[in-house]
């Protein structure tokens, strides 16, 4: 058998491998995915299936926790279509070494909670992306408890993606699907400011 020929043979095995397994995929329903870990990416993995849904024609709805105190990029691009398929809430303060002000900071996550729990329970949200409210989670600013019932009661077909480094254990037991970012290298490192398209 020639090189081309064993190629063939290789990939029709892997074929029928990846088409039993996709048959036995017959679950139609919202997934919860969970972005953490200290490498970069969780929010723009986030951002990114945001863009997929909208493309889909979703409502999507957006809660952003501890960011706020300066203007992102996504939130940029993603504000155009706020009221016409994204209903978009930047709810932080900042980071929290810069606020300094826990009461302050517990204040606005409950806020930015109190927004998010609303999307939960609403079916008119196919998707709802929780940016870093695993920050707000693993600082206590927003009680896990209440978060793991929301989650659980939401409708069946809505997707939620919740993003940040910290997430606690018992939100990635409930996820569908979980990710952890690690780092390997990173610019700010070697002293690289935050780029604007890349951190913001």
């Amino acid at each position: 058998m020639d090189d081309a020929a064993r190629y063939r043979d290789r990939m029709r095995r892997k074929k029928e491998l990846v088409d039993r397994r996709i048959a036995r995929a017959t679950i139609d329903r919202g997934v919860l995915v969970v972005n953490t870990g200290n490498g970069k990416g969780k929010s723009s993995s986030g951002f990114g299936m945001l863009a997929r849904s909208l493309g889909h024609g979703f409502h999507c709805g957006v809660v952003q926790f501890i960011k706020g105190s300066f203007s992102t990029g996504e939130e940029a691009f993603f504000r155009r279509f706020d009221g016409d398929g994204v209903d978009y809430h930047v709810m932080g303060e900042g980071f929290t070494w810069e606020t300094q002000d826990r009461d302050r900071d517990i204040a606005a996550a409950m806020a930015a909670w109190d927004i998010a729990e609303q999307m939960l329970g609403d079916a008119s949200y196919d998707f709802v992306l929780l940016d870093e409210l695993n920050i707000a989670l693993t600082k206590a600013y927003v009680p896990l408890e209440r978060v793991l019932a929301a989650l659980a009661v939401r409708p069946g077909r809505q997707h939620v993606v919740i993003t940040g480094r910290g997430a606690p254990d018992a939100l990635v037991a409930v996820a569908d699907t979980v990710t952890e970012m690690r780092v390997v290298k990173h610019a700010f490192q070697a002293g690289i400011r935050a780029q604007h398209g890349i951190e913001l």
